[in-house]
């Protein structure tokens, strides 16, 4: 067996020290270290990697520690790393390399006795016996240390030799990622919420990349402090959703997201717990790229700015249009809010395609919201002047029962492309009577324009 010992190491006297609470939370880190090996634990203040099975996957252990240095998840914090045939041993040489000791020629025996875990409550003593090494305590016999310093010990030191096998409760990718953290102090406004949660947001980086996920729906949750305020009796918790168009890995969206969230949003009082969890998650595709330079063009998505604008100004002032299985212009096409996702069934989503390759369908650009009723010259049609049909007639015939709103009658109707004096180009359309439904006048309306 081969073992990795990591510890992320804060230097708390350096002036431009980083802020802990920037470093990603333990359960995060295992996560991280996941992508390397399946045997990850904590020892104590290190984190344990096992990579015997799979360190000729990565090129060998050098290359291997050049690639956990790398990504190291904690850019600006110190990783310290050591290596060994146990995980104790591994362990010790991690201490001796923070103390700026140099290692003994004789691993393990040389080792000192206060990088055994199991001997730091019996270093009094044993130091009267005249031990300071792993070596000299493995020396002394064997029934009478077990008598007077436990199992515990003796145990230890036959798990460093090798005697003995070891036994971790390896980590494990949950299914779905939940996680809550303790504010250093009570906050009292959203932005102080915002600084702490971007902890989570690093955790809830590494766990989706770990699981090959993209985040849909996030909710982040804080727990109110206090449990009346001004004589009204408050919820125990308040939180926010954050929903995106497509699943993304990219923690400056989110966090832009949750800043506008939280900008809208009033604390009942101050909170002293945050909760992030993932609602919907999908799969994750990745980036495509190109070798091509205007292919990779920088700066936002389109569906980022809708989101954000969404957030700030409310889901339904930002809408986009979502096309209507109907003939009938007018109807073809609905507005809906940004984040809404959109129920096509499969036969609607079929017969849109139809009706929009209709080879003699010459649509404008631009169509009114409800068809304007034109005034008549006679038997000619006026709109900024009398307007003169060019291309026409298109039949149209929808509606098959009618609705309510057209009083029960199929719509059915001739259009034509015409000309307008000031207008310029226009798309018209009669009322084409029909021997059931007439009403003995013929109306026409003005549907839409081309410029």
């Amino acid at each position: 067996m081969h073992w990795i010992a990591l510890q992320w190491s804060l230097d708390a006297q350096a002036p431009d020290s980083p802020d802990p609470s920037t470093l990603p939370t333990p359960e995060a880190l295992g996560w991280w270290a996941l992508q390397y090996t399946p045997h990850v634990a904590w020892q104590d203040e290190a984190l344990m990697l096992e990579v015997s099975a799979c360190e000729r996957l990565w090129g060998g252990r050098l290359q291997l520690m050049r690639q956990l240095v790398a990504s190291n998840p904690a850019p600006d914090v110190r990783m310290l790393g050591a290596q060994g045939a146990t995980s104790l041993i591994a362990l010790a040489r991690l201490r001796l390399f923070e103390r700026d000791e140099n290692r003994p020629q004789d691993i393990p025996a040389g080792l000192p006795l206060d990088t055994l875990s199991a001997a730091r409550e019996h270093l009094d003593l044993l130091a009267r016996l005249g031990c300071r090494t792993w070596g000299d305590v493995a020396a002394l016999p064997r029934g009478g240390l077990t008598r007077r310093f436990g199992a515990s010990l003796r145990q230890a030191l036959d798990t460093a030799w090798g005697l003995r096998p070891e036994s971790h409760a390896w980590l494990t990718l949950p299914d779905v990622f939940e996680q809550k953290f303790e504010l250093p102090a009570l906050a009292e406004t959203a932005p102080e919420l915002m600084w702490s949660a971007n902890r989570l947001l690093s955790a809830l980086q590494i766990w989706l990349r770990a699981r090959q996920r993209g985040a849909r729906a996030l909710e982040l949750q804080w727990t109110l402090d206090l449990k009346r305020f001004n004589g009204v009796n408050l919820p125990p918790h308040q939180q926010v959703t954050v929903r995106t168009a497509e699943p993304t890995q990219d923690m400056a969206h989110l966090r832009r997201l949750l800043s506008e969230k939280l900008a809208l949003t009033t604390l009942a009082a101050p909170a002293s717990w945050l909760r992030l969890r993932t609602l919907e998650t999908d799969p994750w595709a990745g980036a495509s790229t190109s070798f091509l330079p205007e292919d990779n063009r920088k700066g936002d998505r389109l569906h980022e700015m809708v989101e954000r604008l969404s957030v700030r100004l409310g889901a339904q002032q930002v809408v986009v249009p979502s096309a209507q299985a109907d003939h009938r212009p007018e109807r073809k096409q609905a507005w809906r809010p940004a984040l809404q996702k959109e129920k096509v069934p499969a036969k609607a989503r079929k017969d849109e395609k139809a009706a929009a390759s209709q080879p003699d369908a010459i649509y404008p650009p631009w169509l009114l919201p409800e068809p304007l009723l034109l005034e008549m010259d006679g038997e000619r049609p006026c709109y900024r002047g009398p307007l003169s049909r060019l291309i026409g007639p298109q039949r149209v015939e929808a509606g098959w029962w009618g609705d309510k709103e057209d009083g029960g009658q199929p719509a059915m109707r001739d259009y034509y492309v015409a000309e307008s004096p000031e207008a310029g180009l226009v798309w018209i359309f009669r009322e084409r009577p029909s021997a059931r439904f007439s009403s003995g006048e013929v109306r026409w309306y003005l549907q839409g324009f081309y410029a």
